[in-house]
């Protein structure tokens, strides 16, 4: 199972809650993906007449086609229950959250999947505190293994 994950997520967002979705592709951009040419970057996604779209979300052109290549920033439909959409389009409006995608992967039939989180943005001082947070676990790790090697 190949996985690609949005690294920025975690540090710009305050994860609420994680949905699992398909995604309508093309056939030249499922190729690009299983080649790893995916990007995250800036990409969203949005509810429009109850269905989720997903946008930014840059795929690479397919080294290997023709003419009948794709765009690489289109907008995707992505696949969930109209329940899911209602709770997460109440959410969205209300509460003011985004929909952010956090990992694409392909699962093993072979289709594309991608975990969008219901999330909340982080302000400055927030990230400061992320990153000290890390910084604290990466030294506890290191102290450990320290200790772990004295002995």
């Amino acid at each position: 199972m190949k996985l690609f994950k949005n690294r920025k997520a975690e540090y710009n967002y305050f994860i609420i809650q994680d949905f699992e979705a398909g995604i309508v592709l093309k056939g030249t951009e499922i190729k690009s993906i299983r080649s790893g040419k995916v990007n995250f970057k800036d990409s969203y996604a949005k509810i429009e007449n109850d269905e989720i779209w997903l946008y930014n979300l840059h795929i690479s052109v397919y080294d290997h086609a023709s003419v009948f290549n794709h765009e690489p920033e289109r907008k995707r439909k992505l696949l969930m229950t109209s329940r899911e959409i209602r709770k997460l389009k109440i959410k969205t409006d209300e509460r003011g959250y985004s929909l952010i995608p956090v990992e694409l992967y392909i699962n093993e039939q072979g289709l594309a999947k991608i975990k969008i989180a219901l999330a909340r943005g982080k302000r400055k001082f927030d990230k400061r505190d992320t990153i000290q947070k890390k910084e604290e676990i990466r030294n506890m790790e290191r102290r450990v293994k320290i200790e772990r090697d004295i002995t």
